[in-house]
């Protein structure tokens, strides 16, 4: 318990102060976040997963912490090539499908097939690339994926917690503590801001710590707790594949048609959208807690699903894309939209 808390508490600090560190090498070097209009420069995404991995790994080396779990080291060196993945991308645009492959390679060689089985194994890597992509496609406002991606590592240490898993657990704490601290440079008006490097790598670190904690339990009940953990995710992702499919858009083409662009289409701040969603995200994650610890029934998770569709048809209604003309292509459509991001 105390090292664990010792352990968050380095993690808090040291992300907030790397984060800052790298600012000026990062502009420098010109790596800025290209979903935003201001030049926000990605310290973020490196500062977390480095100090992440260092924390949890420094514990186990000084014999302060139990030697790492087979899980946990796994988890770490696929998230870490995650992250390298998702580097590329900050730096030069990767189709979608180079980074969906790249990451189900990754998670097939971290999802536990002894537990799962074949079939729910290979469920279980298809539901990591979700995650993973959703995580990348949360981070589309200021704060938003730092503060969803803290509660969901909250609840997904709680999950590993119940299941004595403590490795885990501790990995889940880091990580929660580090999004934590790269907040502090993320909040509206962000500083520093994750990009695909960070964003990937805690949605592939949190979706593997889920699957590890649920492996070799019921496959429905399992799937309906992963949802709930990534309620606001899945809502996010599901929105924007929906809506662009409806308008005749390119669906894995960027545009200012996520949560957090509609909610402030109807007149929220970025802070309150924010501060909203990861309410959203808090709901979600309590009673997907609540279920893998046998506490509520399964009726509840339904309650999170229908909660979760409502807000993508309701939301689905918000108008955020341009009118079409015949001389005009899809990208030139999403551009204009875009100046209305979050400010």
């Amino acid at each position: 318990m105390l090292y664990g808390i010792a352990a968050a508490a380095t993690a808090l600090l040291l992300t907030a102060l790397l984060a800052a560190l790298l600012r000026a090498p990062a502009r420098r070097l010109r790596l800025f976040d290209r979903r935003r209009q201001r030049e926000v420069p990605l310290s973020g995404g490196p500062a977390v997963v480095l100090v992440t991995g260092a924390v949890v790994g420094a514990g186990h080396w000084i014999g302060v912490a139990p030697p790492l779990d087979d899980e946990v080291l796994e988890l770490l060196v696929a998230g870490g090539v995650v992250a390298v993945l998702g580097f590329v991308d900050d730096v030069w645009r990767l189709r979608r499908r180079v980074l969906a492959v790249g990451t189900a390679v990754a998670a097939a060689c971290v999802v536990p097939y002894g537990e799962t089985g074949i079939g729910s194994g290979l469920l279980a890597v298809g539901w990591v690339v979700c995650a993973t992509l959703g995580f990348r496609g949360l981070d589309h406002a200021d704060g938003l994926a730092g503060a969803v991606g803290v509660v969901t590592a909250f609840g997904a240490g709680a999950c590993a917690a119940i299941e004595v898993m403590d490795g885990i657990a501790v990995l889940m704490s880091a990580l929660a503590a580090a999004l934590t601290g790269f907040l502090v440079h993320n909040w509206h008006p962000a500083r520093a801001a994750l990009g695909a490097s960070g964003s990937m790598s805690a949605g592939f670190v949190l979706a593997g710590g889920v699957v590890y904690a649920r492996a070799g339990q019921g496959l429905g009940e399992s799937a309906g707790v992963l949802l709930a953990l990534t309620a606001v995710v899945g809502a996010d992702a599901v929105l924007v594949l929906v809506s662009r499919r409806l308008d005749g858009r390119a669906v894995l083409r960027s545009g200012p048609d996520h949560l957090g662009h509609r909610l402030r289409r109807l007149g929220l701040t970025a802070p309150g959208a924010t501060l909203l969603l990861a309410s959203g995200a808090f709901s979600g994650v309590l009673v997907g807690v609540l279920a893998h610890a046998g506490w509520v029934g399964t009726d509840a998770l339904w309650w999170v699903a229908g909660v979760a569709l409502a807000v993508v048809l309701a939301l689905s209604r918000v108008r955020v894309y341009g009118p079409r003309s015949p001389g005009r292509t899809v990208s030139t459509q999403v551009s204009a939209p875009l100046r209305v991001r979050n400010g």
